[in-house]
Formats: C-alpha cells, structure tokens, sequence
C-alpha cells in the first residue's frame, strides 16, 4: 500500500497522516503544489518526531508522479460518489489516492477508469477529516490484503 495526497492544504492534517504512515510503514506521496511548506510547524508537531521514519516524496505535479511511482493501481477517494470500502477488493499494490481538503479530487481525475472508494457516512456531516478518512482507508486495506502483521 501506499498514500497518495493529491495537493493537500492543511498541515496538522498531511502530518497525522505521516504519523499514520510512519506507524505502518506506508510511502507516504504528496503531489504539489502544497498548501504549506514542509517546513511548516505545525505540519511538524502533527507528525511529531516520525518525519525520520517516514517514506516520503514529493512530486511537482500528476504528470511526473504518474511517470514515477512504481507498478500499482491507483484508487481514488471521494466522499460522495464510488464503492463503500468495506465492499471493494483492495490489492497489495495499490496506491490510496486522497484529494484536497476543501474540495476534494477534480473531476479529470475521477473520470478515468480507476476504481473510486468512499467510507460510508450516515450522520449529519458533509465528510470525514482527511488524516481520519486515510486511516481508516489504509487499515482497511491492510486488513483486506494481510497487511497487518
């Protein structure tokens, strides 16, 4: 598995989600451009004192990720249209691919023909945070896949 986050905006929440990575050995893939730097304090104190375990790349721009990352299929999220999680097949190679936080991923990329997952959400709420949805996402993933030792 591996996290990709397609143009992120909110530092606390790239760096819960390098936490997340660091916890399960994950890649974590961040393509630009950022809504911070990575410099940014408070991208720092989320992740904590992980950053050093953490597999991280940055990327300028789709184009270039998509001509980089190594074999694996890409599974978009979105919070309101594809396959509930719990219901989708996870492979081992795929690459979890999360958009950005005020609006998530555009439609160019949604319309392909790769698989879109959502996590359910039957309260009140237009959606989940994203380091929350990544966590939830991932461990479903490893779960369906043996990735959890």
């Amino acid at each position: 598995m591996q996290i990709v986050l397609y143009q992120p905006e909110i530092p606390p929440n790239t760096g819960n989600i390098a936490r997340l990575c660091a916890a399960t050995q994950t890649p974590l893939h961040l393509i630009e451009p950022l809504g911070f730097r990575l410099e940014d304090k408070y991208l720092r104190r989320a992740g904590l004192d992980y950053w050093k375990h953490v597999q991280v790349r940055v990327w300028p721009n789709w184009e270039e990720f998509l001509e980089g990352i190594s074999p694996g299929r890409l599974v978009f999220s979105s919070a309101r249209k594809g396959v509930e999680l719990h219901q989708f097949p996870f492979q081992e190679q795929d690459l979890l691919v999360f958009g950005p936080e005020t609006r998530g991923l555009p439609p160019e990329l949604l319309a392909n023909d790769a698989p879109c997952i959502r996590v359910p959400i039957w309260g009140e709420v237009r959606s989940l945070n994203l380091s929350t949805c990544a966590g939830i996402v991932l461990y479903e993933a490893l779960r369906q896949t043996g990735g959890i030792p």
